[in-house]
């Protein structure tokens, strides 16, 4: 099921399930600690929002999660359950192994979010790809694996540092591109300065209201 199936199956079940509980949108934006704006883009199916404010829809509304995610009429969801995926902090590397440490949280995530594969959260922390309408604080879905194509949003690890670039191979070298014009790309050659390991690519970007 698409982004937009589920955002138009989600918005039906909240503007109907807020009816229902004979809330406004304001008191539904109060008890959330969102704008106004965004819980009218959430019943325009424009949005949806994320893991732990869909947790804190359930609750308001007295339903189990994937109750939110069925369409009216339908015995069963595409959407069967939410998982749990942790939230990393800090990623090392000792002798070629990625350590990831520092689990702050586990985020409640749509299955049909991931598909096979390993994957976690990042936070972006730098302003790099800012024109890829990222920015500090948000949530960055990663799915770990070592081979990239030409200009996928990588996560890598540069030292001990970890970015999100656009990722391109030329011959031997790794060219880390930036969304943002104010940071020049970092070129990493074979047996160069920089230390890099490509941890996995970006699959979703969750924006942090």
């Amino acid at each position: 099921m698409s982004d937009n199936e589920l955002s138009k199956i989600f918005s039906e079940n909240f503007k109907r399930l807020r009816k229902f509980k004979q809330l406004k949108q304001k008191d539904m934006a109060k008890l959330l600690g969102v704008s106004n704006s965004i819980v009218s883009d959430w019943e325009k199916g424009v949005k949806l929002p994320r893991g732990t404010t869909i947790q804190k829809i359930a609750e308001i509304f007295e339903v189990q999660q994937n109750e939110l995610f069925i369409k009216s009429g339908v015995a069963h969801s595409t959407l069967t359950e939410m998982i749990n995926l942790p939230i990393v902090s800090r990623i090392t590397s000792g002798n070629g192994q990625l350590s990831y440490e520092d689990i702050e949280r586990y985020e409640p995530t749509p299955r049909a979010w991931v598909n096979e594969g390993d994957y976690f959260y990042l936070r972006a922390r730098d302003d790099g790809t800012a024109g890829a309408r990222i920015h500090d604080g948000d949530l960055l879905l990663i799915r770990k694996q070592k081979e990239i194509e030409d200009g996928e949003i990588t996560a890598v690890l540069v030292g001990q540092e970890a970015l999100l670039r656009r990722a391109y191979r030329q011959d031997n070298n790794l060219i880390l591109q930036s969304e943002n014009p104010k940071h020049p790309p970092i070129i990493c050659e074979a047996n160069g300065d920089y230390q890099v390991q490509v941890i996995g690519t970006l699959k979703k970007a969750i924006i942090n209201y």
